[in-house]
């Protein structure tokens, strides 16, 4: 990549919680001469000590006023899910590029809004599924065309995580499905392991929004909350493949989520936080391989520098939002009856653990089944979208 004339100027819009990795990142290309954190837009200022590092930069929670005054050329957003639409738009009226954390949006209507005004401005835009930005997925596809495990079978994901209650009380919009009568969807399907069905549809090779023919949902919650916990999903492609994802935050133990890509041959697993692949074939010995990652920032610094092709823009995760609609249009989700829980201490403060699911997340990314499918007593009739 080209190193640009002068660094990029970069906003951050939600700097604390997970904004804090895209702080540090913004500190890592500023060292290599990219960028330049130009501002930061937070309700409450951070302090110095939060700052350390970063000089003075800007802030204010007018996040327009903060383009303008700065002349951002990039925006990096990781606010609430429900605001997404409304900033990036702000900053491509400013002709600001953007970094749109994951989920881009809580309804497709809103996503095709964010999406469509962001073309219009001419700005480019960069959805942060981080684990597109993985070498694995393109030699993962390499792997399927090439035929190494026959014919695609299907894709099944698989999400086993450990959230305590205070995961769900960390922000007013946390484990909510709507908020003040505003769609925010955040639930484990969409936001925690949200990466799991997008990299599901990729290796599938069934990214846009038009590659999904039909969709089935089990949401289900051990939480008092709104939002699902403990939730399945299984996409049928207009290619006929059957993609599926299961997916808890009541699990056991937390284990490292992935991916697996089953052929009439063989299989490949993919775990996309460690950019670990596994191949697994008839008449050969296992092969695993670790690939390594490129920065979604510092694609979008490529691409604005020397045209470089953006890893993940919005027409990238139009399947991913036609699940999110989907999730969206749902019945709320079912609440588990109190036998099928029980309390545990969690890091700060108690959680809920559904006692076997973590094998049930296992066995669903095998077998492409629903919870439903697998007998597991408080599992629900799936529920299909309308198409």
């Amino acid at each position: 990549m080209s190193t640009p004339s002068t660094p990029f100027p970069v906003v951050l819009a939600g700097a604390r919680g997970h904004g804090r990795s895209h702080l540090l990142n913004i500190r890592r290309l500023e060292r290599m001469g990219l960028v330049r954190l130009a501002g930061i837009c937070e309700l409450r200022p951070l302090d110095a000590e939060e700052l350390d590092g970063f000089g003075t930069p800007e802030q204010s929670a007018d996040f327009d006023a903060l383009l303008a005054s700065t002349g951002a050329r990039i925006a990096v957003v990781c606010t609430p899910i429900q605001t997404h639409t409304d900033l990036a738009l702000t900053a491509a009226r400013h002709g600001a590029h953007l970094l749109l954390e994951k989920p881009p949006a809580p309804s497709y209507a809103e996503f095709r809004r964010m999406a469509d005004g962001v073309a219009a401005a001419g700005v480019a835009c960069q959805i942060g599924f981080q684990s597109l930005g993985s070498h694995a997925v393109p030699a993962v596809r390499r792997l399927v065309e090439e035929g190494a495990i026959g014919e695609l079978l299907g894709v099944g994901g698989a999400g086993a995580w450990v959230r305590d209650e205070a995961y769900f009380r960390r922000a007013p919009w946390a484990g909510r499905r709507r908020l003040n009568g505003v769609d925010v969807v955040d639930g484990a399907l969409t936001n925690p392991l949200a990466h799991a069905v997008a990299t599901a549809l990729a290796l599938a090779g069934t990214p846009r929004a038009e590659d999904v023919e039909h969709i089935e949902t089990e949401l289900l919650r051990a939480n008092a909350i709104e939002s699902d916990d403990t939730s399945c999903v299984r996409l049928l492609t207009t290619r006929g493949t059957r993609v599926s994802v299961a997916a808890t935050l009541c699990a056991e133990k937390s284990s490292e989520p992935y991916v697996v890509v089953h052929g009439s041959r063989g299989r490949i697993t993919f775990w996309y936080k460690q950019d670990r692949v596994l191949l697994q074939r008839a008449g050969h010995g296992p092969e695993e391989s670790v690939h390594g990652l490129t920065n979604l920032l510092e694609n979008l610094v490529a691409h604005l520098t020397d045209g470089t092709e953006l890893l993940v823009p919005p027409e990238a995760t139009g399947a991913f939002m036609r699940v999110v609609e989907a999730v969206r249009l749902a019945p709320d989700p079912e609440e588990l009856p109190a036998h099928a829980w029980r309390t545990e201490p969690g890091e700060s403060a108690p959680r809920r653990v559904v006692p076997g699911v973590d094998g049930l997340v296992a066995v669903s990314a095998d077998t492409l089944s629903l919870y439903s499918e697998l007998g597991a007593p408080w599992a629900l009739t799936p529920k299909a979208d309308s198409r």
